[in-house]
């Protein structure tokens, strides 16, 4: 697997490692490298061992994946926002056996859809909330969740031009045949 870095340079982009994140806006010091670095370690307020709370790690995910497509394979955009589709229009309770059957129906779709390509929202257009919110409500995790369910909602809704494109492989994954 590829880390972010090589990913960047990759699609041609050229990562900045100071101020804000340059994809999402967050108000880093470091640029993304800061924005992934809260990413990995600032959820700490979460107990992800409880499986109550696995859904908040799935959201984060999807979320930050969405918000920085270009450090991630470009299939990636068809996968979060699938599952985010699942979630928020099919009420899916989505558990850690469902996201490689998910991988599946995407393998399945992408097949024939090998130049179909989902376009990002514009950088820095990508949502009003970032990690470093998310960082400011750390020590209250009721006030994180509330936060972290909001900025997913919100990125999701960006991303409603290609609603119809993860409907279907959604319809898919939900209607095996």
């Amino acid at each position: 697997m590829q880390n972010y870095v090589d990913l960047a340079k990759k699609n041609g982009i050229t990562l900045l490692d100071e101020e804000k994140c340059q994809f999402c806006g967050a108000n880093t010091k470091r640029g993304i490298h800061e924005c992934l670095e809260i990413f990995n370690l600032g959820f700490q307020d979460i107990d992800f061992s409880s499986t109550e709370n696995h859904i908040y790690r799935f959201l984060i995910v999807d979320v930050h994946t969405l918000q920085h497509p270009e450090i991630h394979g470009r299939w990636n955009n068809h996968f979060h926002l699938s599952r985010l589709h699942l979630i928020f229009r099919y009420k899916v309770e989505w558990n850690y056996n469902l996201s490689p059957l998910l991988s599946e129906w995407l393998n399945r779709y992408k097949v024939q859809r090998k130049n179909e390509y989902l376009i990002p929202p514009e950088v820095q257009k990508r949502g009003t909330i970032t990690t470093t919110d998310i960082l400011r409500k750390i020590g209250n995790p009721s006030e994180v969740k509330k936060l972290i369910e909001s900025w997913v909602k919100e990125v999701y809704g960006l991303w409603d031009k290609h609603h119809p494109v993860v409907d279907e492989i959604a319809k898919m994954f939900l209607n095996p045949k």
